[in-house]
Parts: structure tokens; sequence; C-alpha cells
């Protein structure tokens, strides 16, 4: 059974962001405008699923780097306060996860069009159409960020702890 007391601020907070990264693969993550007022209506007439997509209609960087924050941050909570946990790695484990999201994350922006086949792209390009990030890719971006700090932070507080002395146990 998981003592929630024993439970540290920083594995909440990774626990928070795995959380806060699952309700943003519900949020729109690409959003589709236009400078041009006629272009700008023509989008609006379109359907919701053709201008505003969800991570999960998106790319595999879109809804990979959310579930790996929520499984890490699932797993963190739980046997964070393992001792053989976390002497075997689970600080380290969970630096490299949240390193993982943070470079899927970043090619998920940076190939944010991607999605779109190449003449979709080329027709976008030509009305003067832009794909923007949409509130969920934001919101995933700041759930990226905390679950780095707290897992960098998570490993310097494991460091201290391997290195403090421990008493030794008396014979019985």
């Amino acid at each position: 059974m998981i003592a929630l007391s024993r439970v540290t601020w920083r594995e909440w907070l990774g626990l928070g962001a795995g959380l806060l990264a699952l309700v943003t693969l519900f949020l729109p993550w690409t959003v589709l405008s236009a400078d041009n007022p006629e272009v700008q209506a023509a989008l609006s007439s379109l359907p919701g699923g053709d201008v505003s997509r969800s991570a999960w209609n998106s790319t595999f960087f879109a809804w990979f780097p959310p579930l790996l924050l929520l499984l890490t941050g699932l797993a963190v909570a739980a046997f964070g306060r393992v001792p053989s946990a976390r002497t075997g790695g689970l600080p380290h484990l969970w630096l490299v996860a949240s390193a993982v999201a943070l470079v899927s994350f970043v090619l998920g922006w940076v190939l944010i069009d991607w999605q779109f086949g190449g003449e979709e792209r080329a027709l976008l390009a030509e009305s003067g159409v832009s794909v923007a990030a949409g509130l969920g890719r934001w919101l995933a971006a700041l759930a990226v960020a905390a679950s780095l700090v707290a897992a960098i932070l998570d490993l310097r507080a494991a460091r201290t702890e391997l290195r403090k002395p421990h008493k030794p146990q008396r014979p019985r």
C-alpha cells in the first residue's frame, strides 16, 4: 500500500505533471488560423476537427510525450519512497524519461505541420493559413518542464540521501 503521507512534494509534482499531460491529450494541440478575413471566415465554416486537432489526431510526437509523462508520474508516485527503487535508479529513470519526453515534444513542435500531407501543406501555405500550437500543446510544455525540474531535484535529493551516513544496526 502506498503511504500518501510519505510521498514527497517532488513526487507529487511528477504525478501532477503526468496528470496535466493526460488532460492535454484531449485539448486542441494544433489550430489553423489566417490573417486574411475571408480565409478566416472559410476556416470558421469548417468542422471543428478540421481546424483544431487534439494530440490523438496529430503525430506520434504529439501523444507520446504526455503518455510517457503520465506513466512516469504514476511510477514515481507509487514507488518513489521504496528504498530499493530509489537506490535501484528510479530517480535516474525519471530524469531519462523526462528528457525523452522533452526531446519528443520539441520534435513534435518543430514538425507541427507534418501532420498534414505535402499537398495540404502547400495549399495551406499558399492560402496564408498558419498552423499554430493550441492550448493543449502549451499546457503540455508546462507539464514537460515541471516533470524535468522535479526529476532533477529528486535526483539531487537521492544523491544526498545516499551520501548520508547510516547508523549501523545493533546486533540482536
